[in-house]
């Protein structure tokens, strides 16, 4: 009898793991394309089609929903990251750069935003944002193959990476494809100089 428990949980568990994914990525998309004052739990769980219940079963405020649902792309992204071949630092730095010029970026920058006038979520973001950060920034140096011990290396690496933000803010008001695909070539080349 034991069997038909464990067989009557899963599929439950199934939805429960679907249901929190479809919110995940319906705030994800809610928050770059509304920002963070059109981006409620109602907006939210009806683009995901669920109930505004379900959504607060899940995620209890607002503020689990949103800092979730930017940590679970965030993961996702850094999953893609990994699978790149580290050999081409070109093709890892047009990676790195297509990091901040996509919906994840447009709705983390919402949540920034948000948290420079929210005192209650201003912590979580700043966690989460260091957390995401050191991630990057730890998948770059090994994609990169760069040699932290070396002076310099470390901020080079790290201005890759802010230079990568300051391009996908950029992009936010205008496309910005073409300069991009310039500066991102002359990164790849100044990194294959620094980098060795």
């Amino acid at each position: 009898m034991g069997g038909v428990t464990t067989a009557a949980k899963e599929p439950k568990q199934d939805r429960s793991r679907a249901t929190r994914q479809r919110l995940l990525a319906a705030a994800v998309a809610c928050l770059a394309e509304h920002g963070w004052a059109g981006s409620t739990v109602s907006v939210v769980a009806e683009r995901a089609g669920v109930s505004r219940g379900a959504a607060q079963h899940h995620f209890p405020t607002r503020e689990d929903l949103f800092t979730a649902a930017v940590e679970y792309v965030a993961e996702e992204r850094s999953q893609a990251l990994r699978a790149l071949p580290g050999q081409d630092r070109a093709a890892v730095v047009a990676a790195l750069v297509g990091l901040y010029t996509g919906p994840l970026f447009r709705a983390a920058l919402h949540l920034w935003v948000a948290a420079s006038d929210e005192e209650q979520l201003r912590p979580r973001v700043t966690e989460l944002e260091a957390r995401v950060g050191r991630e990057t920034h730890r998948i770059a140096v090994e994609l990169l193959g760069a040699d932290e011990s070396r002076p310099g290396v470390r901020e080079t690496v790290q201005g890759l990476l802010d230079m990568a933000r300051g391009l996908g803010l950029a992009n936010l008001l205008t496309d910005d494809t073409a300069r991009r695909e310039r500066v991102v070539a002359q990164w790849a080349a100044l990194l294959d100089e620094a980098l060795g």
